[in-house]
């Protein structure tokens, strides 16, 4: 396994990290936990979660399985803040559920977020800790002031964002220097051969500044590993069919026709196209890690032999060719207001 350098923290991380979104919704806890046990045993050393993922059971799954592993020294912890509903238990969006304050990237919502993660993992500290989508409403001295606190107190080691708009990087960092607070070491956002738009502005960004940058959606849901043959009707048991319109919304006809060529330049390098979309990712300029989420043993098995894989010149061009630098067919940014509107393929999309 190859570990390269978080940002400019000095800590290194696996450059494959392990995305936890499938544990417990739908995988079963016993086949996550196996799940966990593989990855660490080949040499990832980063597994991400979040408060919001299966309600709270994905923290819960990890802790026991650290627990039960005995390997929490050796594991980076990496979980999220929500900026959605705060309330433990409530898996509907309903409005007439929730309070006032039982949403936002608030200083009350920042801390009690954070105190229950640590008590679903069962640990007493956090190694990376994520605001999850922006809130544009409250201010950065606000958000970073209860980062900060949480690391003085010592029950969390760094912190870092999640699909956010590159200008609010920056802010987040201007304000980290003017109020000496603690300072974003990574930004996660979603990156993959079908929507590549982070490489105008955020991975130049990252790369200026010092931020580390660990891609979700390296595979773009499956579109990319041949999962989808049509934009209007999906697998029964895919995330597209199983979890709403963010979700199906971004399996689009001109992003299966790109998979589908895809699938040609794997075959020719003796690649599955899963493997060949992780490795294309993992390898980009700026790109520290991607996440894999396996749902279940056979596919993390079949994603770890890339560990030892390498690109050619001639791969990448091709790859360039489907979909050029900078460009979208596919739109995984499409959780995200401040980057919706920028999606231009038109209606052939």
């Amino acid at each position: 396994m190859e570990y390269r350098g978080l940002g400019r923290t000095g800590v290194n991380v696996s450059s494959l990290c392990l995305g936890t979104d499938n544990f417990a919704d739908p995988t079963p806890e016993e086949e996550a936990s196996r799940i966990l046990d593989m990855a660490l045993d080949a040499g990832i050393n980063m597994v991400d979660t979040g408060d919001v993922y299966a309600d709270g059971e994905g923290e819960k799954i990890i802790g026991r399985a650290l627990k039960a592993n005995g390997k929490r020294h050796q594991t980076l912890i990496a979980t999220k803040v929500d900026h959605g509903r705060r309330r433990p238990g409530y898996s509907v969006d309903d409005p007439s559920l929730f309070g006032p304050n039982d949403h936002g990237h608030s200083r009350l919502n920042i801390i009690r977020a954070c105190e229950n993660s640590l008590r679903r993992l069962d640990t007493d500290h956090i190694d990376l800790y994520q605001i999850h989508r922006p809130s544009p409403d409250i201010p950065w001295e606000e958000q970073i002031g209860a980062l900060d606190h949480l690391v003085r107190q010592g029950k969390v080691r760094y912190i870092g964002c999640s699909t956010h708009a590159p200008w609010t990087v920056m802010e987040a960092i201007m304000v980290s220097e003017l109020k000496n607070y603690v300072r974003f070491v990574c930004e996660q956002p979603p990156y993959n051969l079908l929507d590549r738009r982070i490489e105008n502005e955020l991975v130049p960004l990252c790369q200026k500044h010092g931020l580390g940058i660990v891609a979700w959606a390296p595979m773009a849901m499956g579109v990319l590993a041949g999962r989808y043959t049509s934009a209007e009707s999906f697998p029964e048991n895919s995330r597209a069919a199983l979890r709403g319109s963010f979700y199906a919304d971004r399996v689009t006809r001109k992003g299966i026709e790109v998979g589908i060529e895809f699938a040609k330049i794997a075959e020719g390098v003796g690649l599955t196209p899963a493997q060949l979309a992780i490795v294309w990712v993992r390898d980009q300029p700026g790109i520290t890690a991607p996440l894999i989420g396996p749902r279940t043993i056979p596919q993390l098995e079949s994603l770890l032999p890339v560990i030892d894989v390498t690109l050619d010149d001639e791969t990448r061009a091709a790859c360039d060719a489907l979909v050029p630098p900078g460009s979208v067919v596919a739109d995984f940014h499409n959780t995200a207001d401040w980057m919706k509107m920028q999606v231009t393929w038109g209606e052939d999309a």
